[in-house]
């Protein structure tokens, strides 16, 4: 009974640095945090990256955080082409599209209350890329969630987003009742 319990006793303390070691390796070391105030990140010396990164500011906030998607003509060309997989190209199409996505909401006065978080802002020649937070539930451990980041790369011509990337997916059909279960 001795010799059962001690070896009850290892297992559990195996079990319990196998535990600490897992978090140690595959826990989130640093979670991702925005910028206090994001106006700073879309300013430019440069007119042309000044005016494309404004421009970049309006897209983040004004359609895709907000929802003013009635604006979008002032800040995507008719053409806009789409390489994420959600929708086509074509500036009615994406407008038509995030907005059925719900009603517009006011912005914010101060640029400190926007609720999306940014982490940077680059521009180089005719390219702006916004990376920001984002947090998503995490798929090893239900009820928690980790914070990553998300990146929107714009192509202007003419202080207007032409074209756009980012890591979209195409996400996954709901399964069906029963499906993907063993017979029980």
């Amino acid at each position: 009974m001795v010799r059962m319990k001690r070896t009850l006793a290892r297992l559990l303390v195996l079990g319990l640095s196998m535990t600490a070691a897992y978090m140690t390796l595959f826990g989130q070391a640093e979670p991702v945090t925005g910028a206090d105030d994001p106006a700073p990140l879309f300013t430019d010396k440069d007119p042309v990256l000044h005016r494309n990164k404004q421009a970049a500011m309006h897209i983040v906030f004004d359609l895709l955080a907000y929802g003013h998607w009635d604006e979008a003509p002032k800040w995507l060309t008719e053409k806009y082409i789409q390489h994420n997989p959600c929708c086509a190209s074509g500036r009615q199409t994406v407008m038509d599209f995030f907005g059925k996505a719900g009603k517009s909401r006011p912005i914010p006065a101060s640029t400190k209350d926007y609720s999306t978080k940014i982490v940077s802002v680059v521009a180089q020649g005719d390219m702006v890329m916004v990376a920001n937070r984002v947090e998503r539930a995490d798929p090893r451990t239900p009820g928690k969630t980790y914070t990553t980041t998300h990146f929107d790369m714009w192509r202007f011509v003419d202080g207007k987003a032409d074209e756009h990337w980012d890591e979209g997916a195409i996400a996954a059909p709901p399964a069906a009742a029963g499906q993907g279960k063993g017979k029980q």
